[in-house]
C-alpha cells in the first residue's frame, strides 16, 4: 500500500516471495515510508534485528532517501506538495547520517 506510493519499495516490513523486477516505486513523495512502526522494547526477548537498525542499515548505502517512520494509528496525509502527520502519535524521521528525529502531530512534511 502506502510503500508504492514513495521513492522505493526497500523500507517495506514484508520480504517478496519472488524477486521483484524492480525496487523502484511511483515517487509521489520524495522519501521512503515505514509504515506500521514499532519502536524498541528494551525488554523484549526478540533476538532479531528492530525496525530502527534495518532503516539505519538501509541509510549506509550511498545515496538513499530519508525514511519517515509512520506508527500505529498515524497517517500523512498528502494533497499536492502538501504533506501534514495526522493522528495521536508522533512520526520517526531518518535521515542518512544523522540521528533519528522525533515530530509531533500536524507536523508538516510538504515538499
Amino acid at each position: 500500500g502506502t510503500n508504492v506510493s514513495t521513492v522505493s519499495i526497500n523500507t517495506t516490513n514484508d520480504m517478496p516471495i519472488v524477486y521483484p523486477p524492480s525496487f523502484s516505486a511511483l515517487h509521489l513523495v520524495p522519501f521512503n515510508i515505514n509504515p506500521h512502526y514499532i519502536d524498541t522494547d528494551p525488554n523484549s526477548t526478540h533476538k532479531g534485528e528492530t525496525r530502527e537498525e534495518r532503516i539505519l542499515q538501509y541509510h549506509e548505502i550511498p545515496d538513499r532517501p530519508p525514511v519517515l517512520a509512520l506508527r500505529e494509528g498515524s497517517i500523512l496525509r498528502v494533497q499536492g506538495n502538501q504533506a501534514k502527520l495526522l493522528g495521536k502519535f508522533n512520526a520517526r524521521l531518518f535521515m542518512p547520517g544523522k540521528n533519528p528525529e522525533e515530530f509531533p502531530p500536524d507536523q508538516d512534511f510538504s515538499f
